[in-house]
C-alpha cells in the first residue's frame, strides 16, 4: 500500500511538472538574467554605461585583432624615413603578384592607368590631373614610400588603409613596383624559391669539388 502511495505521488509530480513546461523559454531560471539577457540599442543611453553611452571607445592601447600598428607617422619626415628604410616583408612571388594586379585594378588603376603611366580613366576624362607616372625620375618611388602614402594617402589621394589589410597592401607594393620596372624597362622582381636556391648551391659546390679533385689527379 505505501509503495502504491509513493508511486502515485510521484506520477503526480511528474504530471504536474510536465503540464507546467513552455517551449518558450525555460521552466527554472536560476540565474534569470543569464536566460533573458536585457538588450540595448546602439548607441542608446543607458546608465549603466559611463557616461550613459552605449558605444563606448575601445580601451587605451589597444588595437583590433589582425592589425598591426604603423610606425611611421603622417608627415614628410615620416614619408622620407619610409621611402629610405621601409621594406616589403612578403616574398615576390608570381601568386603575390597576380593578387598584387586585382588589387590594384581594383583601387589604383582607375587614376594611375592599367601599365602605370598616370593615365587612368578619371585623368583621361580631365577629373583628376596631375598623376604622375611610377617611372618618374622625380618622384624615385621605392616599396616604402609606396606603402606610406597607401597607408595614410597624399595630396588628393585618399588613404587605402580602410579598404586594405597590411598584406593586401603589400601585394599591391608589388605590383607597382612590376609596372615600374615595365615602364623603364627591366625585369621585375620575382624572388627565387629557397630549396631551390638550395638546391643549386649544392650543385654548384659538387661541381666544384668534382673539378677539384680531376685537377689534383
Amino acid at each position: 500500500m505505501n509503495n502504491t502511495i509513493k508511486i502515485l505521488a510521484a506520477a503526480v509530480v511528474m504530471i504536474c511538472v510536465v503540464s507546467c513546461k513552455k517551449d518558450s523559454k525555460p521552466n527554472y531560471q536560476f540565474m534569470p538574467n543569464m536566460y533573458e539577457p536585457i538588450s540595448y540599442e546602439t548607441y542608446g543611453e543607458y546608465g549603466v554605461f559611463p557616461g550613459s553611452q552605449e558605444a563606448m571607445l575601445p580601451a587605451e592601447g589597444s588595437i583590433p585583432r589582425g592589425w598591426m600598428p604603423y610606425d611611421f607617422e603622417n608627415s614628410q619626415e615620416g614619408y622620407l624615413l619610409a621611402k629610405d628604410t621601409l621594406k616589403n616583408p612578403i616574398r615576390y612571388t608570381k601568386e603575390n603578384e597576380d593578387e598584387g594586379k586585382e588589387l590594384y585594378d581594383i583601387y589604383c588603376a582607375i587614376c594611375h592607368g592599367g601599365k602605370g603611366d598616370g593615365k587612368g580613366p578619371l585623368v583621361q576624362r580631365e577629373k583628376i590631373l596631375g598623376v604622375p607616372s611610377y617611372d618618374d625620375i622625380g618622384r624615385a618611388i621605392t616599396e616604402g614610400s609606396i606603402y606610406h602614402v597607401m597607408y595614410y594617402g597624399i595630396n588628393s589621394m585618399g588613404s587605402y588603409a580602410s579598404q586594405t589589410n597590411e598584406h593586401e597592401r603589400w601585394q599591391i607594393v608589388q605590383y607597382v613596383q612590376k609596372l615600374k620596372a615595365d615602364l623603364e624597362g627591366k625585369t621585375p622582381r620575382i624572388d627565387t624559391d629557397a630549396t631551390t636556391t638550395v638546391v643549386e648551391t649544392k650543385v654548384e659546390e659538387h661541381q666544384e669539388s668534382a673539378e677539384d679533385h680531376s685537377n689534383a689527379h
